[in-house]
């Protein structure tokens, strides 16, 4: 039998569990009327959304710069935020609303966390992000799109966190062409949090090319002639 939610999410979160439980009252008291959760989640969001998104920590080297894109509800980067305050976390996220609803909440929790609008495939963002060591992205594009806009916010070298369902493989296998040509190299699937969710959650992860940037820099070398 599965420990007690509490306990689980005490072992995630340490110290920092009550600002883990201060997201999940926000949520509660917000998060259906302002479009960013369903009814149906409200009862579910310690296991569904906050511990599947926070045991993703335990890919993450320390203090290593991570863009979440397509931040939304905060998901996964509060609750990384939360789990990880060694970090250097930017919430990437396009609607206005939501940047509102980002901004409140990492006020209200105290989190050093950067949030920032805007989309990955802008060129102003990925000049601004350029160079990450992770970016991690939950419910956002297929493997194909996700490949083509978050690989080149990545340092050669630096790993897509795709935060997937259980057809996982069968989008891998799909995309994995899309993936090669966006600058990806040894794309896999892998699970997180077993010894705390009953359902462990899943992860694509791709690594950016280390010949990538050389290559961008002679493309964009070309065109200006």
């Amino acid at each position: 039998m599965a420990a007690p939610l509490e306990d689980r999410a005490q072992r995630v979160f340490g110290d920092h569990y009550p600002k883990a439980v201060a997201f999940r009252d926000l949520l509660v008291e917000h998060g259906v009327e302002r479009g960013l959760i369903g009814p149906r989640e409200v009862d579910r969001l310690w296991e569904r959304h906050i511990l599947n998104s926070a045991v993703i920590a335990e890919l993450l080297p320390q203090g290593c710069r991570v863009v979440d894109v397509g931040s939304g509800a905060g998901l996964p980067g509060i609750p990384l935020a939360i789990a990880r305050p060694d970090l250097d976390l930017t919430l990437l996220e396009p609607m206005a609303r939501r940047v509102t609803w980002l901004s409140e909440v990492v006020e209200a929790l105290e989190l050093e966390v950067h949030v920032l609008r805007g989309r990955a495939e802008e060129v102003a963002v990925r000049d601004r992000l350029a160079g990450s060591d992770v970016v991690t992205a939950r419910a956002v594009a297929p493997l194909e799109r996700l490949s083509r806009w978050c690989l080149p916010l990545l340092r050669p070298g630096g790993l897509l966190v795709a935060l997937k369902g259980e057809s996982a493989e069968e989008e891998l296998e799909r995309d994995a062409e899309a993936v090669r040509r966006a600058g990806g190299v040894r794309p896999r699937v892998t699970a997180c949090g077993g010894d705390v969710l009953e359902l462990p959650t899943t992860v694509v992860l791709v690594e950016r090319d280390e010949q990538a940037s050389r290559r961008d820099g002679t493309r964009r070398r070309r065109k200006d002639r």
